[in-house]
């Protein structure tokens, strides 16, 4: 794979991951402050990886890197880090925690 089509892959799996992961820190932000507790922490990270994911996606938009190698390996990390987050907040949530 060449590094423009590993950069347009990546950036459509890193805005899919950013699109999933704010729509649930959107729900968990306007849950009621005592349901919110038990998930504060995950939510936090979750902020924080979108704005990593939202530099990223940036990053390869402007420069795609010759040598992507590197950047791989880092980004498939982030990437299962972020899924894994996402499932945790998921399994500390019940759908009636949205009206569900």
């Amino acid at each position: 794979m060449d590094a423009k089509s590993f950069c347009d892959s990546l950036i459509i799996e890193l805005t899919g991951w950013k699109a999933k992961t704010y729509d649930v820190v959107r729900k968990l932000d306007k849950m009621p402050s005592g349901d919110k507790q038990k998930v504060v922490p995950q939510v936090n990270e979750l902020h924080m990886m979108l704005e990593d994911l939202e530099d990223r996606v940036h990053q390869l938009r402007s420069q795609c890197p010759v040598q992507w190698e590197p950047d791989k390996i880092s980004l498939e990390s982030k990437l299962t880090h972020v899924k894994k987050k996402w499932e945790e907040v998921w399994q500390n949530v019940s759908p009636a925690d949205f009206g569900g």
